[in-house]
């Protein structure tokens, strides 16, 4: 079994601000993204990085920069998230049984525990979604505009790597764009699938915001 890692780093970042994208943001004195890299690299996968191909001098210019020399192919990006995952998948050479997980990568806190048990679930049951509890209490806002509580105990946030028997995962991608697929669970049961979910983790944050930066710092320090 082979597994492979997408690392979709797409994003330009406009609810971060900046001229700079989120993804090449500095944590603990290096990109984002090598972070998350590193993650996969030492669970012993192939990653292959999606950019967009205006990103592409600036990422290597950042790796010399910052002598990162950890082993990963860069695809380049589409036009949606969906669209970049399935050109990450376009480079990959797959054989039935091998294992390929997609993660955010502004997401650069997952650790290799969380990213071997996708891979170990997925190998058994095809799917491996990670998921925590929300901690915030949740409201559905109706088409009147009026809303109503839901239930925290029924809901799960979703999180990456999302991992994937790769012939599942592929066939999935073989389809036209739909606004619905907000990301690989989505695209996988639109094709028939159940997916099997996982215990996350609260560290694996997503960087979205400034702020988001300075808690990575913290509890990459602790």
């Amino acid at each position: 079994m082979k597994r492979c890692a997408i690392i979709v780093a797409g994003g330009c970042g406009t609810r971060f601000g900046g001229e700079v994208p989120k993804q090449f943001q500095l944590l603990a004195g290096r990109p984002v993204l090598c972070h998350a890299i590193e993650k996969f690299a030492a669970a012993g996968a192939e990653v292959t990085v999606v950019l967009p191909a205006a990103h592409h001098q600036l990422w290597s210019d950042l790796c010399r920069e910052h002598s990162f020399a950890v082993p990963h192919t860069v695809a380049t990006g589409g036009a949606t998230r969906f669209e970049s995952v399935r050109n990450g998948l376009a480079t990959l050479v797959l054989a039935p049984g091998d294992v390929v997980a997609v993660h955010d990568g502004v997401r650069p806190l997952v650790s290799v525990d969380l990213i071997e048990r996708t891979f170990a679930t997925a190998h058994v049951t095809g799917s491996a979604i990670p998921v925590i509890m929300p901690s915030d209490t949740i409201r559905m806002v109706d088409g009147d505009g009026s809303s109503h509580q839901l239930l925290r105990s029924d809901l799960r946030a979703v999180q990456t790597p999302q991992t994937f028997e790769a012939s599942m995962l592929m066939g999935a991608y073989d389809v036209e764009f739909s606004p619905l697929f907000t990301d690989d669970a989505s695209v996988v049961e639109a094709s028939g699938h159940k997916v099997t979910l996982v215990n996350g983790e609260p560290s694996n944050i997503k960087i979205t915001h400034p702020v988001d930066l300075l808690v990575a710092e913290r509890l990459m320090r602790e």
